[in-house]
Parts: C-alpha cells; structure tokens; sequence
C-alpha cells in the first residue's frame, strides 16, 4: 500500500482501522457522506475524529466544569483561548495545552513546538504574548534515559521562548517513577488584548478570499493527533520521529507581529492557528463555526518537499502557519502587511455558502465533506465511557500512617534529604536557561508562589500565573486531588496578593477505554468542578491528553491547572521569602497530621500510599479570603503555601533567599506527619510585630486558625531545645541537588 499513490488506494475498514478509526466510526462516515470515502477523506475524518481534536470520550465530562461566567470575555471552547476581563477596555488571553507525546519521541522539537502552538493560540486572537510556563514531569533523573529527556525539553522551551522573546517566568518540575517512559510537557502562554479588538476563529463571508500565512507545508507531523497523540507507547515509538513537527521561532515571531498587524488594520474576518490536524482542522473548524464551506485548491499551498499528495497536505502539522479569512476587497492591503513583515501569504480558497469543505489537487475534486461532521459540537462521535473505581484504592487507602516521632538528627538528616529530593530541590538549572525579563512585564519570577507580571497598558495593575498539580494526591484519591489542584494553584496566587479569578487545565490521563482509568478522569473533573465553583475560577478552556502510558509504567493521573489571579495594586504584592529580622512567623489554617502521598513517604518507603491529604473547600475559601485581605492590607511581609515536604520545609525554603533564619518554639508534636506531612489549607506568613494583633482579627473574621510559630532572624532553622540546621548549608543541598543528578552524565 505505501507505493500506491493515495489517490488510487481503495477505502476499506481496513484502511479506517490503520488511521485510528474504528468500524463503527468508519461506517458513520460512509453514512454521512452517503458513499466510502476517498484515502484523503478518511485520513482527514482520522486526524478530526481523534480525541486530541474531537474530545470524543472527554467532552461529556468537561461539560460539567463551570465553563462561563465571572470576568470571562469569551465561553470556554468558543475560541483558541480564554480570555479575562482586567479592567480598562483590556483582556487578558491564556491557555495551556500538552505536547507530551511528541516530547518523548524527540524532546527539543517536541517541547519547542509545544510552545510555539500555545504562543499562537494566544496571537491569533490579537493578544500579544507577555509570558510563558511550564509543568514539566519526568522519571527519576538517576536514569540516562530522564536526563535525555530532562535535557532536551529544558533546551527546547528555552531555546523557542528566547528565540521568539517571550519571557518563562513559571511552572514546575515533578520526578516519578510512573513517568519514565511518558514524560508530560505542557505549555501555557498569556497574552493582553483590547477587549473590542479580538480576532474569531470563525469564517464568513461567500466569497471572502481564504489565505495561508506563513511556513510552508512539509511532511513533518502527519498523523501528529491521530496517532502520536492518541496511542500508548511501544516498542515502535522510536520510529514515529516523522510525527513530531520541527519549529521556527523567527518565522513565529514574523508571524505574531504580521497577524497582529492585520487584526489591527481590521482586514482579518477570522484567523486560526494550523496546529494539530493542519489544514484539515483549521478549515473545518473555522467552516462549522460560521455555517459556511471552503473550497480549498491544494496547488496553491506553498510547499517545501515535492511529489506531496493531497492526504499528505491536508494532515502536515508543519508549524508557524495561519489559516486567514481576509474581508473581500481588502486583499492588497493584507498582503502589503505580510510583505512588510517577510510573511509568505497565499491565497489558496475561497469561502462558500454549501457548508462544504471541498479540497482539490491537481484539478481534481480529492475529499467534499460537510463541515459540521468533523468538529466537536458537530457530527463528530461522543462516547460515554465505563467507570470502575480502581482496585488499588482498597488497599491504599487503607494505609494509615502518621509516621515515627523522629529525633533530633532524625529531623536533621530528614530535612537535608527533603530539600535536597528532585521534586522538592531548587528547578535553577532549569529556569536559568529561559529569560524571564525580555518584554519588561516580569515583576515576580522563583521568588513568590506565582510569577506577576505587569499590564503595562493598565498602570500599577498585574496578574498572577501560575501551574499546578500534585499528581500523586489525584493517584491516591481522584476527586480529592482535583480538588486540591485547583486550590493550591489559586493559593499560590493569593500567597502573592493576587485574587484568582479563572483557570485553564490540562488533563493528562492513561487510555480512556479503561475504566478504572475514565473513573480517575471522571472523579478528578467532578473535584475541579467543586473548587473552582467555590472559588468563582470559571474554567477558560484547555486539552485533554489521553493514552499517557506505556507498557511499563502508566502515568498517575495528572490535571494540571493553569491559574491566572488579578492584582489592582502591584506595590501591595509579597514574596515568598523572609525579608528582614525580628518578624513573627505564623501558621495560617488547619495543621493535621497527614503522610498519605507526600515527598516524606516517597524518600523514606519509596511507596504512595495512604489517602490524599484532606481538604475542605469552605476552609480553603475561608483561608484564602484571610490572606489576601491581609497582604493587601499591608500586615504580611512575606508568604508561602505549605505544600511538598510539608510544614518544616516551607519554613525552611522562606529562609533560602535572603539568608534570614528561623527561630520557632515548635508548636506540634515530633511526629514525621506534624513535621513533613503535607495537609492542604495551610499558609506560612512573615508579620510585622505591631502588625500581629491586626492579623489575628483579620484571621477571626474568616474563622481561620492563627499558630504563632516563631520570629525570622539568625543563621539557621532553628527548632528551640529540639534542633538547628544552618541555613546556608540547608541552601546547598537545595541548590546543588538538581544539577548533581543532571549534569553527572553527558
């Protein structure tokens, strides 16, 4: 079959069943078409049919998140991205979105273009890009196959991002085991717009001229969604590099400041990026969203290989490309914008009123399909999948342990291993290799909870970033740990001064057609869906990426939550670091002894177990009012959540920057779960003496618990009459660790 040119293959199941298709969806195709399609037809229903574009076993379960209201512009999924109302006529667009697969095949183009698409998600909407994150998880970094993987991702999003000059100023770095042979890279970008000023993903208009902006198509990427994106991983993994799209940030940077002249000049009807599915996503979607055709003649692509078949062009993901809908009329004034930036801009189709996708080559009509039958919300299929809660919940979640009461050199050696633990240890070798500065927005980076950057159209406003998700809660308990997703995000932006106001998610889960899989995606959604409606975090949008797995290992499920919180006064925000002596520490919440899932367990038993720390959302709502009242009102000089490694280590890492100890008089008993369990709903704060007794009444009028700890001043971390630990050489083992394990091998 692969010396046949596509266009005399003949269409069986068979065929369906090699692009990823299955019986029953190949004959809902020859239905809805009335005839067996062509090899170009069943290869675009196969890219447009997978779950990376259709969300056919998610979407039902995503429909239960909050998905409008609040400050949001734009209703989750309407457009490429979400989109906040900041005040002032401007909006404030983000997105996070998965390149897991492509990453593990090729790690510096799979993570380099994995910005580059979520960078255009944003622009094509008319935003300008401000900021950059990352939630990156990897097996163990002893292995050489981690350290490949942890190498070429951290080069690739760095090298894109400073290429492109869009500052990384957040995100996180996990280690498990379970993500040996799967690591998960998702990107998430932020940009600012005029809220008047917003380009649709939406073709109207007979008759409009439909263009193609930018790159020219190669091979690269065919059968990225349908296939790479969409299998577990096997022994033929190592032959799926064609799949994985190569990236140009120069060409993308061209691209940003040509499409945003266009928007501008107000010629643009409708403009999508060409990511997963190229050309057949783009000009489907676009179609279905306005109830109108294309005719599209592939001839007129700008192609960079030779003897490409219309199969070949229609699924090349080949990156830095735009599909624009130009009003008729204004053609010349287009392309004299895309001269002026160096951007190729071709016309390649026309819009039409049949509600048509209709694809030519070689003058020959090669694929007619209807719009609405390969989109989401359309005729693609929906699938409610079975649930079946895992086996393993009935003997984890019977494990209850609270640990030995360690001694003082217990406490010691214990706190050297913790601080110095992959997960836990300074990420400096990775973030040191993205600017964080370029575009002059980056007030805050690693030295708060959240990264703040400033709008500079709006004087003296910010908005706060950040990424989260302790997977190994989620493994432990599905519904708890969504909930604790969304709280820790939204407490790491409080913890800066900012008040959450919108999440966006990226959902990364094993196959879907295991139950006790769809259980744990299922009950994670359901724990999301409870804290963001307590919160008011509507979700904006995001990905879903399924089939995270290999024959090895499979991924605990990981929902990664984006957060954006909004700051009115960026001279009220705080660092997460003790600034001067002399200052009371306080404990802010609920301490609990807990070990279930935490950093503790991992280092000491090498096991998860137990249940996920317990959460309560009314607290968590409570404690986050408290401290954000109080840092706005000037009573906190410095704040951190409590979260891996628990409360000791929280403490100890506020003392890392600026040197300045910790003297405490502890409080709890010497348990390891008083000292290292990892209970939710807790904040370390740094207050100024006169400013103590004005916290407290903050704290009572929410009905949140205040525990003096200690005051900020000397060397050391200091546990009075117990222990003491010097703070430098705490810092050490904190700096050192990562690059220790990462750099010992070439």
């Amino acid at each position: 079959m692969s010396n046949t040119p596509h266009s005399e293959i003949e269409v069986t199941v068979e065929t369906a069943r090699e692009l990823g298709l299955t019986e029953a969806e190949f004959e809902r195709i020859c239905a809805v078409l009335g005839r067996t399609p062509t090899y170009t037809e069943v290869g675009i229903y196969s890219v447009m049919w997978s779950e990376h574009c259709s969300y056919k076993n998610s979407i039902l379960q995503l429909k239960t998140l909050p998905r409008s209201g609040g400050r949001m512009l734009v209703a989750a999924g309407e457009e490429n991205a979400g989109v906040i109302d900041v005040g002032g006529g401007y909006g404030v667009a983000f997105k996070i979105e998965s390149h897991n697969h492509p990453s593990a095949v090729e790690p510096f183009q799979g993570a380099a273009t994995g910005v580059g698409g979520i960078l255009r998600d944003i622009f094509t909407m008319g935003a300008r890009p401000i900021a950059a994150l990352n939630s990156l998880r990897f097996g163990e970094p002893t292995t050489d196959r981690t350290r490949f993987l942890v190498k070429g991702v951290v080069s690739g999003i760095g090298h894109y991002g400073n290429c492109f000059g869009v500052p990384t100023v957040g995100g996180e770095v996990y280690f498990d085991r379970c993500y040996t042979d799967n690591p998960l890279v998702n990107a998430m970008a932020v940009g600012v717009l005029k809220a008047d000023g917003m380009a649709s993903a939406t073709a109207e208009g007979p008759g409009n001229p439909v263009f193609i902006m930018g790159s020219s198509t190669g091979r690269d990427g065919i059968h990225g969604a349908s296939l790479l994106a969409s299998r577990e991983f096997d022994e033929e993994t190592e032959n799926m590099r064609p799949t994985v799209q190569v990236g140009d940030p120069f060409a993308e940077k061209l691209l940003l400041e040509a499409s945003l002249e266009l928007i501008q000049a107000g010629v643009v009807v409708g403009m999508q990026d060409m990511g997963a599915a190229g050309i057949s996503c783009s000009t489907a979607e676009m179609s279905a969203k306005g109830n109108v055709g294309m005719r599209i003649d592939l001839d007129m692509v700008p192609l960079r290989e030779e003897g490409m078949s219309a199969y070949e062009i229609m699924l090349s993901e080949s990156q830095e490309r735009m599909l624009v809908v130009v009003e008729k009329g204004k053609e010349a004034q287009a392309i004299a914008v895309c001269q002026k930036w160096d951007v190729p801009f071709v016309q390649i189709g026309e819009v039409t009123d049949d509600s048509l996708v209709s694809i030519s080559r070689h003058g020959k009509l090669v694929s007619c399909i209807p719009a609405q039958s390969l989109v989401l919300g359309g005729d693609a299929p929906v699938y409610v999948r079975e649930q079946k809660r895992p086996a393993y919940l009935d003997i984890t979640q019977h494990v209850v342990d609270h640990g030995p009461v360690l001694s003082a050199a217990d406490i010691t050696s214990t706190l050297r291993n913790l601080v110095s633990s992959p997960t836990i240890a300074s990420k400096r070798w990775v973030y040191e290799q993205y600017d964080s500065q370029v575009g002059d927005n980056t007030v805050m980076r690693s030295d708060g909870d959240a990264a703040i950057l400033r709008i500079k159209e709006l004087p003296g406003q910010a908005v706060a970033v950040t990424t989260d998700c302790n997977s190994r809660y989620v493994y432990l308990n599905p519904h708890r740990g969504g909930i604790s997703a969304v709280a820790e995000a939204a407490r790491n932006c409080v913890c800066v001064g900012a008040e959450p106001v919108a999440i966006t998610n990226c959902l990364n889960f094993g196959n879907p057609y295991d139950p006790e899989v769809y259980y744990q995606f299922a009950e994670a959604i359901r724990g999301m869906g409870d804290m963001c409606r307590a919160l008011d975090t509507p979700v904006t949008g995001g990905n879903v990426s399924f089939h995270n797995e290999s024959q090895s290992h499979a991924v605990y499920p990981t929902p990664t939550i984006g957060m954006l919180g909004l700051i009115d006064d960026v001279s009220k925000t705080v660092g997460n670091s003790f600034t001067q002596e002399g200052q009371t520490i306080v404990l802010l919440g609920w301490q609990r002894d807990e070990l279930g899932g935490s950093e503790y367990q991992k280092i000491t038993t090498g096991k998860i177990t137990g249940d996920a720390p317990f959460i309560d959302i009314d607290e968590e709502c409570r404690l986050q009012k408290a401290t954000l009242e109080a840092i706005r009102a000037g009573l906190v000089t410095a704040a951190h959540d409590c979260a891996e490694g628990g409360l000791l280590v929280a403490v100890s890492e506020m003392t890392l920057r600026n040197g300045v100890g910790a003297v405490m008089n502890w409080p709890f008993s010497l348990h390891a779960a008083a000292l290292f369990g990892e209970a939710q709903s807790r904040i370390i704060a740094a207050v100024p003496e006169d400013k103590l007794a004005a916290l407290h009444a903050c704290a009572q009028k929410h009905n949140v618990p205040v525990v003096v700890l200690g005051v900020t001043g000397g060397e050391s971390v200091e546990l009075v009459n117990i222990c003491t630990m010097n703070v430098g050489e705490l810092r050490m083992s904190y700096e050192q660790a990562l690059p220790a394990l990462l750099t010992n091998k070439d």
